[in-house]
C-alpha cells in the first residue's frame, strides 16, 4: 500500500480481520513421497474411511460422556428461568442474586473446547439464543470483555471509545450499525427482542409459565478458563451486571479446570455473595480415555492396530503432558495416516471382504513385501519343503494363503478382544490389580508376550480361587454378557461352556458338606495329639494330619470353581496370545513409535538446530547438499553464520565473525581468491550479516555483553 509523506516515518497496517489458513490434506500428504504410488489411490481411499470413522466415533462418544452433565446444566438454567417468574418472597430473594453453574471439567485443557461448543448449541437449541462464550485471552480488560459478551449476544459491532467506531464499521463484513459499550445498551436490545418474540409467538392457549419461559430466555454467559482471567476484570463485570439483575435475567457459566475453591481465591466476599452457586462436575479424563481406548482401539471393527510401543507413547503423552484425549486421538490419526502412507501393504488393513478383494489385486512388487515380512518369513518356515517352495515362486499360490492369512488374523481380533475383557473383568477387582486396574494396562501385557507365563498372571489366578461364590459368580455373570456380544464360532462354544457352569453353581447349596469320615479322621490325630508329648509320636502325628488333609476330598463348589477357572485359563492361552505371532499382522499394526513421538513431543530447538545446520533437509534443494560438519556455500546466510558461531567459544568477535562470513560467501559466489578485491566486506554483506547475527539474536544463539563492545554472547551448546 502506497503513502504519501514528505517526512520519512515508519507506517503501521494492520491487516485484514480475516485470513484463510492453508491445510495440508489428505490427498497432498500421499502425493509427497509416496511409496508405491501404484496402489497410493486405493490406500488414500481407505485411510480416508477409516479416517472418518474414527472422527465420527468420536463425537458421538464424546456427546455420549457429556450427555449427562450437559443436561444437568441444560435443567439448571431452566431451573433459573422459571425461579425468576414466581412472586413469592424466597424467590425474589433468589432472583437478586446471579445463578452461576461452576463446571468442573478438570485440567485437560484441549478438551475443553468440544465440550463448551456442545453445551452452547444445546443451550441455543432448547433453552435461548442469547448465548455468549468468552475466553481470558481476548478479555484482558474489562472494556474487552464488555465488547466481546455484547457482540456475540447482539451480533454487531460494539465501540469502546469514538475514535475505533470508523475502523470497526469498515473491517466487520456483518455489521449494519455500531453500539456502545454499555450494558444499558444490552437491557433495551434485550427488552425489544422480547417484545418482539412475544408479538410473534402464534396465539395459541398456553400456560402462563411457559409463555413467561418463552418471552424472556435466560442470557447465558460462558466463561471457558476461569483461572486465566484478570481478577479485577471479573469482579468489576459481574459488579456491574449484578446492577442490571432486575432488568436482564443473566446466568453465568464458569469453566474451571483445578477446584471450586478457585472461586473464593478470585473473588471476594462482596463480590461472591452477588452469585448463587451450583456445582457440576464432569467425567475424569482417565475415565474419558479410558472409554476411548476401549471404543475407538480395542474393537474389532476396526482394522487398523496400534502395536505396545505406540499405544505406550500415547498413554505417556495424556499422562506426563496434558490429560488431553483429544491429543492421544491426534495421535490415533497420526499413526493411522503414517502407517498407509509409508506401508503399502496397508491396501489390505479394511473390512475382511475388501481385504480378501485387494489380496486378488496385488502387484508382482507387493507380492515380493509379502514374502520379505519377517511375520510370513516365521510362516513360511513351518511349512514343507514343496510348500516353502511354491510360496516363494508362484504367485497365484501366495494370493490363494494370503486370503487364508488374512481371514485367520480377522479371525483373531474377533475373539481376542472378548477374552480380554473377560480376563479384565476377572483380574480388574483383586487387590493391588496383579494385571492392572484398566484394561489398556492388560492389553500392553498381552501385546508384549504370552500372558499365562507372566507371574503377575499366575498370582492373579491363585486370587480368583480365594474369591467368595457369590462374587465369583457375579463376576462369571459379567463374562457371559461379554461373550454374548460376540458373533464368533468359538466365542458362542465357550459362552455355552460357561452358561452351564453358571447353572451347576446356582444349584449348589450356600453350606458346605464335609463327610463324616473326614471329619473322623481329622479329629482323631487331633486327640492323639492332645495325649502324646512324645516328639517321635508328635511328628508322625503331624504327619499323619498333612496326609489326611490331601486327602480331602473337595467341595462341590471347589470343583466347579476349579472348573470355571480352567475354562478361563484355557480360553486365555488359545486366543491371548501376542499379534506377531500372526503371519501378516504388519499389514494392520502401525510399529513406528519413534514417528508418533517426534511429532508429538515437538522439540523446537532441535528442529531449529536441525534446519540451520543441514537447510538441505528442509528446503531440498540439491545446491545444499554438503558433507558432515561442513556449510555449503549457497547456504542462507543466517545457516553460514550459525554454522560458523558454533566454531566459537563463549564471547564471539564480531569483526572476525564477518570476516569469515564474507570469505564463505565470496567462494560461493565464485571470485578469484588471488583478486585484490578478495575479502573486502561491502555494504550488501555487511547488511546480510547484521541481519543474519539478529535473526540469531531473535531465536536465542547469541546475545549482547557489556564485558566487550564489539562481542556477542553465546548461548547454546551442543548440536541436536
Amino acid at each position: 500500500m502506497a503513502t504519501l509523506s514528505v517526512s520519512k516515518g515508519c507506517f503501521v497496517f494492520k491487516p485484514s480481520a480475516k485470513k484463510k489458513k492453508k491445510t495440508l490434506s489428505l490427498e497432498s500428504y500421499f502425493v509427497q513421497g509416496c511409496e508405491d504410488a501404484e496402489s497410493s489411490e486405493t490406500r488414500l481411499r481407505l485411510c480416508q474411511e477409516l479416517w472418518d470413522k474414527i472422527k465420527t466415533d468420536t463425537e458421538v462418544l464424546q456427546d455420549e460422556l457429556n450427555r449427562k452433565i450437559l443436561d444437568s446444566l441444560l435443567d439448571f438454567t431452566r431451573k433459573c428461568s422459571s425461579t425468576r417468574q414466581n412472586s413469592d418472597w424466597a424467590s425474589q430473594m433468589r432472583a437478586s442474586e446471579i445463578p452461576t453453574a461452576a463446571l468442573m471439567l478438570g485440567v485437560n485443557i484441549p478438551d475443553h473446547d468440544m465440550t463448551f461448543q456442545s453445551l452452547s448449541d444445546m443451550l441455543k437449541q432448547s433453552v435461548s439464543p442469547h448465548v455468549a462464550s468468552v475466553q481470558a485471552k481476548e478479555c484482558v480488560a474489562l472494556k474487552h470483555l464488555m465488547k466481546k459478551v455484547l457482540e456475540r449476544l447482539m451480533d454487531t459491532v460494539v465501540v469502546v471509545d469514538d475514535e475505533d467506531e470508523e475502523e470497526n464499521v469498515e473491517t466487520s463484513p456483518r455489521v449494519h450499525r455500531s453500539v456502545h459499550c454499555s450494558l444499558g445498551i444490552l437491557c433495551d436490545w434485550y427488552t425489544a427482542r422480547t417484545k418482539k418474540s412475544a408479538t410473534d409467538t402464534p396465539g395459541k392457549k398456553r400456560s402462563s409459565q411457559v409463555r413467561d419461559e418463552q418471552q424472556q430466555p435466560p442470557v447465558v454467559i460462558i466463561f471457558k478458563d476461569l483461572e486465566a482471567f484478570n481478577p479485577r476484570v471479573l469482579q468489576d463485570f459481574i459488579l456491574i451486571c449484578s446492577q442490571y439483575i432486575d432488568r436482564l435475567p443473566l446466568t453465568f457459566i464458569f469453566g474451571i479446570a483445578t477446584s471450586p475453591s478457585t472461586i473464593q481465591h478470585m473473588l471476594p466476599h462482596s463480590v461472591s455473595s452477588l452469585l448463587c452457586i451450583e456445582l457440576f462436575q464432569s467425567l475424569s479424563c482417565t475415565q474419558h480415555l479410558a472409554t476411548v481406548i476401549d471404543k475407538l482401539i480395542l474393537t474389532s471393527h476396526i482394522a487398523f492396530k496400534l502395536n505396545g510401543k505406540v499405544m505406550q507413547v500415547l498413554i505417556g503423552v495424556f499422562l506426563y503432558h496434558d490429560f488431553s484425549v483429544r491429543n492421544v486421538i491426534k495421535g490415533l490419526q497420526l499413526a493411522l495416516l503414517e502407517h498407509f502412507h509409508s506401508q503399502p501393504l496397508s491396501v489390505l488393513c479394511c473390512k475382511k471382504k475388501q481385504a480378501l478383494f485387494n489380496v486378488t489385486q496385488l502387484s508382482k512388487p507387493n507380492l515380493d513385501r509379502i514374502r520379505q515380512l519377517s511375520s510370513f518369513k516365521r510362516y513360511v518356515e513351518k511349512q514343507e519343503a514343496q510348500e516353502q517352495v511354491n510360496l516363494m515362486t508362484d504367485d497365484s499360490h501366495l494370493k490363494e494363503v494370503c486370503q487364508q492369512l488374512i481371514k485367520d488374523l480377522h479371525k483373531y481380533h474377533k475373539n481376542y478382544y472378548p477374552i480380554l475383557r473377560c480376563l479384565h473383568t476377572l483380574t480388574s477387582s483383586l487387590p493391588r490389580y496383579p494385571l492392572g486396574k484398566q484394561i489398556r494396562e492388560l492389553h500392553l501385557i498381552c501385546l508384549a508376550n504370552n500372558v499365562w507365563e507372566n507371574e503377575d498372571y499366575q498370582s492373579a489366578m491363585k486370587l480368583v480361587k480365594m474369591l467368595a461364590k457369590g462374587e465369583l459368580v457375579s463376576l462369571l455373570q459379567k463374562c457371559v454378557e461379554i461373550l454374548q456380544l460376540s458373533k464368533s464360532r468359538k466365542m458362542k462354544n465357550a459362552l455355552v461352556q460357561l452358561e452351564a457352569l453358571l447353572a451347576r453353581f446356582k444349584q449348589l447349596d450356600t453350606a458346605t458338606e464335609i463327610t463324616p469320615t473326614v471329619e473322623a479322621s481329622i479329629a482323631s490325630p487331633v486327640k492323639n495329639l492332645q495325649k502324646k508329648t512324645d516328639l517321635f509320636q508328635l511328628q508322625k502325628t503331624l504327619l499323619e494330619m498333612n496326609e489326611s488333609r490331601r486327602a480331602k476330598r473337595l467341595s462341590p463348589f471347589e470343583n466347579l470353581r476349579n472348573e470355571a477357572l480352567e475354562l478361563i485359563d484355557n480360553l486365555v492361552k488359545s486366543h491371548l496370545f501376542p499379534p506377531e505371532s500372526q503371519p501378516l499382522y504388519e499389514v494392520c499394526y502401525y510399529s513406528s513409535s519413534a514417528t508418533v513421538r517426534r511429532h508429538l513431543n515437538a522439540t523446537p530447538r532441535t528442529s531449529i538446530q536441525a534446519a540451520l545446520s543441514n537447510p538441505y533437509h528442509y528446503l531440498q534443494n540439491d545446491s545444499l547438499k554438503s558433507e558432515d560438519g561442513t556449510v555449503s556455500n549457497a547456504a542462507p546466510d543466517i545457516c553460514i553464520a550459525y554454522k560458523l558461531h558454533l566454531e566459537c567459544g563463549r564471547l564471539i568477535n564480531l569483526y572476525d565473525w564477518l570476516e569469515a562470513y564474507s570469505t564463505v560467501v565470496l567462494a560461493a559466489e565464485g571470485n578469484d581468491p588471488d583478486s585484490e578485491h578478495f575479502g573486502k566486506v561491502d555494504e550488501v554483506k555487511h547488511a546480510r550479516f547484521i541481519r543474519a547475527v539478529s535473526e540469531l539474536e531473535f531465536l536465542g544463539f547469541i546475545k549482547s555483553t557489556k564485558q566487550k563492545t564489539d562481542h556477542v554472547a553465546r548461548l547454546t551448546w551442543g548440536g541436536c
